[in-house]
């Protein structure tokens, strides 16, 4: 029925998304989702979904705070609002979302199931056991606050819900695939896994059957009152909850550091990037997609929107690395690049609707440039990344640069550096 595919720990940060940032990541997030259910299929990104590395790698790409927990809420959010419109061509729909939302989803689930035709009112068990288990089954210390739930028209589905620890300051998300096993309480989890946070209660493994056997039969034969005097009866000598050891899914721990640093980046996989940029354009790349105007610095966060949608789940072991395609709002690793973001969206969505036509010409363009950058990578060498950094922002007011701080602003001559542009080198 449902298992636990996998779960991230992210710093726990407040603030909101600008309108700006918002709908640009609800268009991209929309035209990402067309070209991987056109290539791989609907089932295939629900799996997506349900990776922890690829989700953060996803909001990285999108120009939100690459290892925050807001990523969370404005994934969700704008899937929810780019999604939407698209429920029909897709079979997607996206319910749930951050507090009071969250508590809406098993009625929009039901609602959805009576306009489309499958069970909803199974969908909405289903969500209310999945935030049952990892709040009340599962105890580590994580209050949930976000509940998204992401449905396909044949009743396949991924959840992805996120809770907090106020006195730690961190957030911790957990992801749901629909595919697997048939409890929700017989470890539907493969793992659970994260910082330790003292003993953890799990009530949902399969070797805790006698605990939750036991606690039934209390129920039944002694009734709360008398359980109630029992406890008390035994004065704080109560033995400590079994823990078990499981098996490793994917958990996903982000620092906290803000800015991207060196170790966060896999500089060959950058560097074998911006050596398939080079080599697509902007003058060939311009040939290859029929689209006027595309700019090298466009190609680049092209290449990497093109991993995203194109790379196996081993390619998103460094999300950080996807936050140097369109930056991020709080200005790291630099401020979102608004004209490139824009014709980064504009190529896809003109890609993707030529490919509804028939047209597959311009989304094969961007599947060849991902596996150019696998070649490359190989053997490519690059700037540093904070030269790179330092690159991108001496010329961010060139590319329409903003942050939540405001429009970048040209750095003054005395200011400006003497560093070379950007280009990748072959060894």
């Amino acid at each position: 029925m449902a298992q636990r595919a996998g779960s991230a720990d992210l710093p726990l940060h407040n603030g909101r998304v600008p309108a700006w940032l918002g709908q640009r990541m609800s268009r991209l997030g929309a035209v990402i989702a067309q070209a991987i259910v056109h290539h791989y299929g609907r089932d295939e990104f629900l799996r997506r979904l349900a990776h922890p590395y690829w989700f953060q790698s996803f909001g990285a790409v999108m120009g939100m705070d690459w290892h925050s927990s807001g990523i969370t809420t404005s994934v969700i959010g704008a899937l929810k609002r780019g999604l939407t419109p698209l429920a029909g061509e897709l079979g997607l729909h996206v319910c749930g979302g951050r507090g009071s939302h969250s508590r809406q989803t098993p009625a929009e689930l039901v609602a959805v199931g009576d306009r489309i035709g499958f069970d909803g009112a199974a969908l909405a068990k289903a969500s209310r056991l999945v935030a049952k288990v990892d709040s009340a089954a599962v105890q580590d210390g994580f209050e949930l606050y976000l509940h998204g739930f992401v449905v396909g028209d044949d009743g396949k589905w991924t959840v992805i819900q996120q809770g907090m620890n106020g006195d730690s300051g961190v957030a911790r998300r957990y992801h749901w695939l629909s595919e697997g096993l048939d409890s929700f309480v017989d470890s539907p989890h493969a793992a659970i896994d994260g910082r330790s946070q003292g003993n953890i209660v799990n009530l949902a493994d399969r070797r805790a059957a006698p605990s939750r056997a036991g606690q039934l039969d209390l129920l039944r034969h002694l009734g709360p009152d008398r359980i109630a005097e029992e406890v008390a009866a035994l004065e704080g000598r109560v033995a400590p909850l079994e823990t078990f050891e499981q098996p490793t899914l994917p958990h996903l721990v982000m620092p906290g550091h803000h800015d991207v640093r060196p170790k966060d980046v896999m500089i060959r996989r950058l560097h074998g990037a911006l050596a398939a940029a080079a080599d697509a354009g902007p003058e060939d790349f311009t040939d290859l997609l029929l689209v006027p105007g595309v700019g090298a610095r466009t190609v680049r966060s092209l290449a990497m929107v093109a991993e995203v949608i194109h790379g196996t789940p081993c390619r998103f072991a460094d999300p950080a690395r996807f936050s140097l395609a369109h930056g991020g709002k709080d200005r790291q690793p630099f401020a979102v690049p608004t004209k490139v973001y824009d014709e980064t969206i504009r190529v896809m969505k003109s890609a993707v609707e030529r490919a509804k036509l028939g047209n597959e010409e311009r989304l094969e363009a961007i599947r060849r440039m991902d596996a150019e950058t696998r070649r490359l990578e190989r053997f490519a060498s690059g700037p540093s990344l904070p030269a790179y950094i330092a690159e991108e922002r001496r010329r961010s007011h060139e590319y329409g640069g903003r942050s939540v701080f405001g429009w970048e602003q040209a750095p003054e001559e005395a200011d400006a550096t003497d560093e070379a542009p950007v280009r990748p080198n072959r060894r």
